[in-house]
């Protein structure tokens, strides 16, 4: 407060508990390190035995103890704060603290007390805070053992019973200055004695008490805490029962206390008395108010401002809080000069109540800052914005509970103003169109807000704190930009996915709330935490107690921080090298059987006879197949000398001759080789193999053991004839011969016999397997019309040999 101001309150500007149990919280706080025993509450009959020696502080509240005897606490002379409150304790023995000097926090509330125990008491020089209100004793005198506690400093007294306070009921206080003293009476008539306060020497005083009936016990209560050092003063209900209807000035006494902070909470007040305390309290030459509260006045009349509040000009905080009223006259505004913070929460208010076109707002309320609006019944942003726009100095705005966000509407709103509160409202999206762009604090939490406006939030380039709690949002917008935020909560929604992307546009982020949301557990919420606990920022305000999985099915209701995926299921860079150290491997091993098992030399072949024939096709040749040979002999150059020696002499000279082709007599220079090895076995009606190691050594013998296979494929497998001029190993051949192989082991083949009288039989069974040279007379014609058995040009033969081989 400030120098020579007062604080006046109609309301509960403290809550009952910290009335009980101030002291107590404090003490607990401050001894949070010390030993410390707490039992089971409403079990206990008697203080338990053996508790630990060291013990610093004991709490046996809310059980049935009746008594505490001599020697139950005798095992604890560390002991400094005792809590006994909500027991049913009648007795207390004289010595029960006898081994307690330590004690400086008694607790004996609401038990059963029918007199004060001042020889308990009495070994306590170093009590500091002592409650023996709410037991049934019926005086309040206080015994001579009050006087030597010299270090006490808080006092509670009274209960349901105490209807009379004597004059020298407290004079045991008189040198003891107390910081707090609080005092609880009958609901019935007081008898109070004057004088009986003026014993005390106290800043705080807090008077419980019901003056129906004898209202004239507060002139006098007032007239003896006059040059007192008291700075606050609280009555509880003062007016219970019966709204006061006589004619005494009752607050006069007010004028001459030097109080800062006088609180009336609870109680009947009417228009007249709240009107007394009032002037008298303003009344004062040079007096400022520093804070006028007004709460749960069970009268709303009196604030209907039916008369004019003249004193409101000094006024700096009002509050005016449920009270359920629901109309502000115009001239009420122009009162309040002087106001920097109004609350009316809780009351009534409506849009056409509290603003009207008829008022003149712009040069009231100069000094406000503070504006609190909620629990109203206010639906209107536009009306909102236009109460405010004239106030200059309005930087902080709260409406939260009302009915406000569910209008589209186009609002002009107060430059200066930076704090907006609007939680649990109706705002949809439409309503960012009519909120203010130069907020630093916005609030829509727990207003059914189920998708974002994000064009508002770039515009908001101050915008540092959201809050969006609560909520229904579904997904968070992608590029949701905003420069300054430095705090968001998005918790308790109903979006599932967040990336590592989803806040990258807000630089600043450093807190961040959004547990509570049903989120998918899939690799990108893992990477988004993974890069926030790299980064460590934002940091995550509300893990992991709400984070929880809610997709797929099978880690539904799993915490988001038990969700651990397999190592490479998330990791892309290590998974695109995985990717391709496998497909390496891969095809190094696909590399490796392909060598052995000679594939890319069938790939070639099979290349080479569909290129020849491709090639067959666009040249045009369309000449059907006709067998212009009796046999292709297919032989290495190796075998060349015995081929033309034996092999063409014996069957070419024969009568009729066969008609052989070779490739150093027969092929036509300057075509494909291929080309001519196809187009040869084609034209053949059988194809001779001269088999030797040479053989198997020779590329373009495998070639055309390949082509002839195919030819074999498709007419027929005794076209075939295998001539073994030397033995071979069939299982010792390379992959590559692997028909070779499957002939050998499946067709019957000739073997060439060195000796010369084996030969003539060689000769019969080759010509046996190649038929009757008459047979193929029509084809030797054909041949001879198509395909003429020339000599090669000169050069040609060793052309073909170094191409074959």
């Amino acid at each position: 407060a400030w120098p020579g101001t007062r604080v006046l309150a109609g309301a509960a500007a403290l809550l009952p508990a910290l009335f009980l149990l101030r002291c107590w919280g404090l003490a607990r706080a401050a001894a949070a390190d010390t030993p410390h025993a707490r039992r089971a509450l409403g079990r206990l009959r008697r203080v338990p035995r053996a508790l630990p020696g060291d013990l610093r502080a004991l709490d046996l509240s809310y059980n049935k103890l009746q008594e505490i005897a001599a020697g139950d606490l005798a095992g604890l002379p560390l002991l400094r704060r005792l809590d006994l409150a909500f027991n049913n304790i009648s007795r207390l023995a004289p010595d029960a603290f006898a081994a307690n000097r330590l004690l400086e926090q008694l607790r004996l509330f609401n038990n059963s007390l029918a007199h004060i125990p001042a020889p308990a008491l009495r070994p306590l020089a170093n009590l500091r805070c002592l409650d023996m209100s709410n037991n049934l004793y019926g005086r309040a005198a206080l015994d001579g053992v009050f006087g030597t506690l010299r270090h006490l400093r808080e006092l509670w007294l009274g209960g349901p019973l105490l209807r009379e306070i004597g004059r020298d009921d407290l004079a045991a206080l008189k040198d003891t200055a107390l910081q707090k003293f609080a005092l609880k009476t009958a609901a019935g008539p007081l008898r109070y004695r004057a004088g009986a306060f003026s014993w005390l020497n106290v800043t705080e005083l807090w008077c419980d008490m019901a003056l129906d009936g004898s209202a004239a016990a507060l002139p006098a209560l007032l007239r003896d805490l006059r040059g007192k050092p008291l700075e606050t003063l609280r009555f509880r209900n003062l007016f219970e029962f019966a709204y006061y209807a006589g004619s005494a000035d009752l607050f006069a006494g007010l004028a001459e206390l030097r109080a800062t902070k006088l609180v009336f909470y609870r109680g009947k007040f009417d228009e007249r008395l709240l009107r007394s305390a009032l002037l008298n309290v303003a009344g004062i030459s040079g007096l400022r108010l520093d804070r006028l509260l007004l709460q749960d006045i069970s009268n709303p009349d009196v604030l209907r401002f039916d008369w004019t509040f003249t004193w409101l000009s000094g006024v700096a905080a009002l509050s005016i809080v449920n009270v359920n009223f629901n109309f502000v006259p115009c001239d009420a505004w122009g009162e309040m000069r002087n106001v920097r913070v109004l609350n009316v929460t809780g009351n009534r208010l409506e849009d056409a109540y509290l603003y009207s076109q008829r008022c003149h707002y712009g040069a009231v309320m100069p000094k406000l800052e503070t504006f609190v609006l909620a629990n109203n019944q206010l639906s209107s942003l536009a009306v909102l914005a236009a109460l405010t726009l004239t106030w200059p100095r309005l930087s902080s705005l709260d409406a939260s509970r009302n009915g406000l966000g569910a209008r589209r509407e186009t609002c002009r709103w107060n430059g200066n103003l930076r704090w907006l509160a609007l939680s649990h409202n109706q705002v949809t999206a439409a309503a960012f169109a009519c909120l203010p762009t130069g907020l630093e604090y916005l609030d829509l939490s727990h207003s059914q807000l189920d998708r974002l406006d994000a064009s508002f939030f770039s515009r908001s380039r101050r915008l540092r704190e959201l809050r969006l709690s609560g909520n229904k949002l579904k997904f968070i917008p992608s590029g949701w930009t905003c420069p300054s935020l430095e705090v968001l909560a998005i918790d308790g929604n109903s979006f599932g996915v967040l990336a590592r992307g989803s806040f990258g546009n807000m630089p600043r982020l450093a807190s961040l709330a959004a547990g509570d949301n049903p989120y998918h557990c899939t690799c990108e919420l893992y990477l988004f935490l993974q890069e926030t606990r790299r980064r460590r920022r934002p940091s995550l305000r509300d893990w992991p107690g709400n984070w929880t999985c809610y997709h797929p099915e099978e880690l539904l209701d799993t915490a988001v921080a038990a969700y651990t995926p397999w190592p490479l299921e998330c990791d892309v860079p290590a998974l695109v090298a995985v990717a391709v150290s496998g497909t390496a491997a891969a095809a190094a091993v696909a590399a490796a059987l392909c060598w052995k098992f000679d594939v890319p030399w069938y790939v070639r072949a099979t290349w080479r006879l569909v290129r020849s024939r491709y090639r067959g096709r666009r040249g045009g040749g369309g000449v059907a197949r006709r067998c212009a040979y009796h046999a292709f002999v297919s032989y290495s150059r190796a075998d060349a000398g015995w081929v033309r020696r034996e092999l063409l002499r014996r069957l070419e000279s024969a009568t009729p001759p066969y008609r052989l082709c070779i490739h150093e007599r027969d092929f036509t220079p300057g075509r494909w080789i291929i080309d001519n090895i196809i187009e040869s076995i084609e034209a053949s009606a059988k194809v001779i193999f001269v088999l030797s190691r040479s053989f198997v050594d020779s590329e373009w013998c495998n070639y055309e053991l390949y082509f002839a296979h195919q030819r074999a494929v498709g007419l027929g497998s005794e076209d075939v004839i295998l001539v073994v001029k030397e033995p071979i190993d069939a299982r010792g051949l390379p992959r590559k011969f692997s028909r070779l192989q499957k002939m050998l082991g499946s067709k019957t083949y000739l073997e060439w016999p060195p000796e010369p009288s084996r030969q003539p039989f060689f000769w019969m069974q080759l010509r046996n397997l190649l038929g009757s040279p008459r047979d193929g007379e029509d084809m030797a014609s054909a041949g001879n019309s198509e395909t003429p058995n020339q000599p090669p040009p000169p050069g040609s033969a060793s052309l073909i040999n170094r191409l074959i081989n």
